[in-house]
């Protein structure tokens, strides 16, 4: 017999990794993650196709548009393809943490990572660097399932949103972070250099997913107990099959000789078997969530605000550059994001946590401050000020990243802990595959038709009210 114990216990974490050394290095992996976001988007990195004019005088393209000569819908689909690999990814990773170490599976996926934003900076064709786009996705899969519920487990009970908080306070961040990064390298150097760093930058982390000693979850038994636990049911199934012997290089089975061949096929049929045996409670735990009335309204509400914010970080740049001919419009939305993503994020799990944390206040959070910031952000690309459309904008996005925290907290605690990681990788795929993924190549389209970017601003913020009003469905 196995005691009871150990099927519930984590393993003892190891003295020098304390909860707030854990958020650092998520913080740090987790803004490197989105630097290579806004890295490609930058006007450094994604650069401007070739245009000729009437006369038939041509200025030659820059960044991967102008290498490749894309189209806006094909530059589009560079940010498609790296969500497809995420959204696919993403709730195998979530229904692997519970056979494998979900630390392992983190240092797996980083790996991945580096190995792809290496392979970007490499890129020979349009297709190439797709592809590699795509396989970013599938590592940053790994770290964006399980690392919020690291955090959740460990950050104290009455900071729990505010660490949220502190960890999604890396998305504008590193955004933005990626478009001055983008802008400076692509601009001084070649856009090629930006993946290459990031690649070098992560490198350490995925290396450090290995050599550490793992953390386990919360609602999950450690790796070695399950192994002991099918050890003993193994040996116990040998044992008690008294009708079992070997006789003359045949297994007999309960009086019957089955050769070692049709055994082995039976083994095969057996190892089908057992892999159904997982796709069904993998089955079982999503149908769960899709019943969850308030776990979808959620998710629906994220899906709308993401596809507003996907397209937002894609096209940003490009945008301001044609509405407002700014000079350096990678700098400006740059720093525009990086301060109000700071305040924004944290402003949100801080309000909640004293509002006090529940589901009911998040979706009133949720809802009043993506209501407010639509407003703020509608208005200011009305208007034809470049500075006044710099503090309006400024204010909107203050007011919607204070989403980030709530939205998160909601996810994790409207489910039972064991569902925590396919909680976030559903949300992540819904989010993905239903908002920035068709996004930023539908505004493309958009643009190519209407040839207006202010108008095509316009139309893609009035979906803020859309998640506004799904939220406040939610409270």
């Amino acid at each position: 017999m196995v005691p009871s114990s150990s099927t519930k216990d984590p393993p003892p974490t190891p003295s020098w990794f304390t909860p707030k050394r854990l958020l650092i290095i998520f913080c740090v992996i987790n803004m490197i993650n989105y630097v290579d976001r806004g890295a490609i988007a930058s006007n450094g990195v994604n650069g401007s196709i070739r245009i000729c004019d009437d006369r038939g005088i041509c200025t030659s393209g820059s960044g991967i548009q102008g290498e490749f000569d894309l189209t806006n819908f094909q530059d589009g689909l560079l940010s498609s393809a790296f969500m497809v690999g995420l959204l696919a990814a993403s709730p195998i990773f979530a229904s692997l943490a519970k056979s494998h170490n979900p630390f392992r599976l983190i240092g797996v996926g980083l790996s991945v990572w580096t190995l792809a934003a290496a392979g970007c900076g490499s890129a020979f064709s349009f297709w190439f660097i797709a592809i590699c786009r795509m396989l970013v996705g599938v590592g940053e899969a790994s770290f964006i399932s399980l690392a919020a519920p690291f955090i959740d487990d460990n950050a104290p009970v009455s900071q729990k949103t505010a660490w949220l908080a502190m960890f999604y306070m890396c998305i504008p961040t590193g955004v933005a972070l990626g478009y001055v990064y983008g802008g400076f390298v692509g601009g001084h150097f070649h856009w090629r250099y930006a993946f290459w760093g990031e690649a070098l930058l992560m490198l350490p982390f995925a290396v450090f997913g290995f050599v550490v000693k793992p953390l386990q979850l919360k609602g999950f038994c450690s790796v070695e107990s399950k192994k002991a636990l099918t050890s003993v049911e193994t040996v116990s199934a040998v044992t008690d099959d008294s009708d079992a012997s070997k006789l003359d290089g045949r297994i007999l089975v309960g009086g019957d000789g089955v050769i070692a061949d049709e055994l082995n096929k039976t083994s095969k049929s057996v190892g089908i078997h057992n892999i159904l045996n997982q796709f069904s409670p993998f089955a079982k735990d999503v149908k769960v969530l899709l019943v969850d009335q308030v776990y979808v309204i959620n998710v629906f509400g994220y899906i709308a605000y993401n596809f507003v914010i996907g397209a937002y970080s894609y096209w940003g740049p490009k945008a301001g550059y044609n509405i407002y001919h700014m000079k350096s419009a990678d700098m400006m939305f740059g720093g525009i994001t990086i301060v109000c993503g700071i305040l924004g994020t944290i402003s949100g799990g801080l309000i909640l946590d004293r509002m006090s944390a529940t589901i009911s206040n998040a979706f009133i959070l949720l809802s009043g401050a993506t209501f407010l910031g639509a407003i703020f952000c509608f208005v200011a690309f009305c208007l034809r000020s470049l500075y006044g459309f710099i503090v309006l904008f400024a204010v909107g996005e203050l007011l919607v990243f204070a989403t980030q925290a709530p939205v998160n907290y909601v996810c994790l605690h409207c489910v039972k802990p064991s569902l925590r990681p396919l909680s976030m990788a559903i949300s992540t795929v819904s989010i993905h595959i239903f908002g920035d993924v068709p996004s930023s190549p539908l505004v493309g389209v958009l643009q190519d038709h209407v040839n207006n970017w202010r108008e095509t601003a316009l139309v893609l913020t009035s979906i803020f009210f859309l998640a506004a009003g799904i939220w406040f469905i939610g409270k």
